[in-house]
C-alpha cells in the first residue's frame, strides 16, 4: 500500500514553493509563497459559501415565515451542490485552462449568490444556493495543482495549507456570517459573500502560473464514466473515500443542526450571534493541519487517520451529553475538528497519491466525501424535529461506525 510519498504518485513537475536550498533564489521563494498564500485565501473564501446558510437558518426561516426545522434542507441542497460541481467540473483540472475556469466558476457562483438575495421563498433559495454551490469547486482545481507542483517528501505539509484554508472558511461562515446576518439581516450576508468571491477568484486567476500541459480536449462526461473504474483500480483511494465520508457525514449532521440547538427556546436559548460564535472552536481545524501534514509526511496517512477517527469517537458523548450541557458541547467541537482536519489532509493526501490523474481521483475522492455529508445532515434535520438532540447524535455515531468499517473492508482486500 503506497504512502504519500512513495514512487507511485504522480509526477511532480514543480514545488509550489521553492526548495529550502541555498541556490533558490529569494524572488522565486516569495512569489512561490504568495501563490500559496492566494490559493490558500481563495479556498477559505469558496469553502465558505458551502457553509454560508447553516448559521442563519433561524433568520431564514423566521423571513419566510416557516419553522426553523424546515429550513434545514436547505444546507442539504449546498453540499448537493458542491457534490454536483464537482462530478461536472472538478475533472477538468487535469485538462483545462485553471485560470480560466477558476474566472468563470467564480463569476457564476457570484452571480447565483446575488440571486439568492433576491429569493422570496424557500424554493428559489434553494436553486440559487445550488446553483451558487454547484460552481463553487474552485478549491477542489487547486488542491490538485499544490499536489502536483509540490515535492514529494512535503506534499502533505503543502496539501495542508491549502485545506487549512478551506476550514478557515467554514469558520468565517459560521462566526463573521452569523455574526453579520444578526445586524444586517442574511440577505446582505449573501450579498457580502458574492463580492468577495468574484474578487478574491479573479485575484488568483490572474496570478496563477500558465499552463505547460499539452493542450488536451476537456471531455466532462468521459471524466464522470471514469470514476466507477478509477474506484475499482485503487483500494487505497476507496479506502479514503469511505473513511472520510463517515468523518464528514458524522461532522455534518451535528454541525449542521447544532444551530437549532443552540438557539431554540430550551436549554440554551441563544441569539444567532451568540451561536454563530461557537464555531470559533472550528480553529481548532486551521491549528491541526500543518501538525497533520507534517506527520503523514513522517509516519504516513495510516496513522493519522487512525488518530482522527479516535478523535471523533471520543467526541460522540461529549456532543451527546452536549444537549443539555454546554461545555460538553465545546469540548466535543473541539474533538470532532481536530478529527476531521487530522482524517481530511490525510485521506486527501492519500487520495491525490493513489493513481496518475490526481484531478479526477479528487473528484471521486471528495464527492464521496460529500455524499456522507450531505446525506447525513438531510438525515439530521428531521432527525431533530423527531427526536431531538439524541436522535442527531445517533446518526452522528451511526457515520462513524460506516465509515471505519468499510474503510477497513477495503484496506484489508486491497492487501
Amino acid at each position: 500500500m503506497p504512502t504519500p510519498t512513495s514512487a507511485s504518485t504522480a509526477p511532480a513537475p514543480a514545488p509550489v514553493e521553492a526548495p529550502t536550498s541555498a541556490a533558490a533564489p529569494a524572488p522565486a521563494r516569495t512569489g512561490n509563497a504568495v501563490l500559496l498564500a492566494v490559493i490558500s485565501l481563495c479556498t477559505a473564501v469558496t469553502a465558505a459559501n458551502i457553509y454560508l446558510a447553516a448559521p442563519l437558518l433561524g433568520l431564514i426561516a423566521g423571513d419566510f415565515g416557516v419553522a426553523p426545522s424546515a429550513a434545514g434542507w436547505i444546507a442539504s441542497v449546498a453540499q448537493l451542490g458542491y457534490a454536483i460541481g464537482l462530478l461536472v467540473f472538478a475533472p477538468l483540472g487535469d485538462t483545462a485552462d485553471r485560470r480560466r475556469l477558476v474566472a468563470v466558476l467564480s463569476a457564476v457562483a457570484g452571480v447565483a449568490l446575488v440571486a439568492a438575495t433576491l429569493a422570496p421563498g424557500l424554493p428559489a433559495l434553494a436553486a440559487a444556493v445550488l446553483v451558487a454551490c454547484a460552481a463553487t469547486v474552485v478549491p477542489q482545481l487547486l488542491v490538485p495543482l499544490v499536489a502536483e507542483r509540490a515535492p514529494a517528501d512535503r506534499r502533505g505539509r503543502h496539501v495542508a495549507a491549502v485545506v487549512a484554508g478551506l476550514f478557515t472558511g467554514i469558520v468565517a461562515a459560521r462566526v463573521l456570517g452569523s455574526l453579520a446576518g444578526q445586524a444586517y439581516g442574511w440577505r446582505a450576508v449573501f450579498l457580502g459573500s458574492a463580492a468577495l468571491t468574484v474578487a478574491v477568484g479573479l485575484l488568483t486567476a490572474v496570478i496563477l502560473p500558465a499552463e505547460t500541459r499539452p493542450r488536451r480536449a476537456s471531455r466532462p462526461l468521459k471524466a464522470i464514466a471514469a470514476l466507477p473504474g478509477l474506484l475499482r483500480g485503487s483500494a487505497d483511494l476507496r479506502a479514503a473515500c469511505l473513511r472520510q465520508g463517515g468523518l464528514f457525514g458524522a461532522w455534518s449532521s451535528l454541525w449542521t443542526t447544532l444551530a437549532l440547538l443552540l438557539t431554540a427556546d430550551e436549554p440554551f436559548h441563544l441569539s444567532t450571534a451568540s451561536a454563530g460564535l461557537f464555531g470559533l472552536f472550528g480553529l481548532v481545524s486551521t491549528a491541526v493541519a500543518p501538525v497533520s501534514g507534517t506527520l503523514i509526511d513522517r509516519f504516513g496517512a495510516t496513522r493519522v487517520v487512525t488518530t482522527a477517527y479516535a478523535l471523533a469517537v471520543v467526541s460522540l458523548p461529549l456532543f451527546w451529553l452536549g444537549g443539555h450541557q454546554l461545555w460538553a458541547l465545546c469540548a466535543g467541537a473541539v474533538f470532532i475538528h481536530a478529527g476531521l482536519m487530522a482524517g481530511q489532509v490525510a485521506n486527501q493526501t492519500r487520495a491525490l497519491a493513489s493513481t496518475g490523474t490526481p484531478a479526477v481521483a479528487n473528484t471521486a475522492y471528495v464527492v464521496t466525501a460529500f455524499i456522507g455529508g450531505a446525506s447525513a445532515s438531510a438525515i439530521a434535520g428531521p432527525a431533530y424535529a423527531h427526536w431531538g438532540w439524541n436522535g442527531v447524535c445517533a446518526i452522528a455515531a451511526a457515520a462513524i461506525a460506516v465509515g471505519w468499517a468499510g474503510g477497513a473492508a477495503v484496506a484489508r482486500k486491497g492487501r
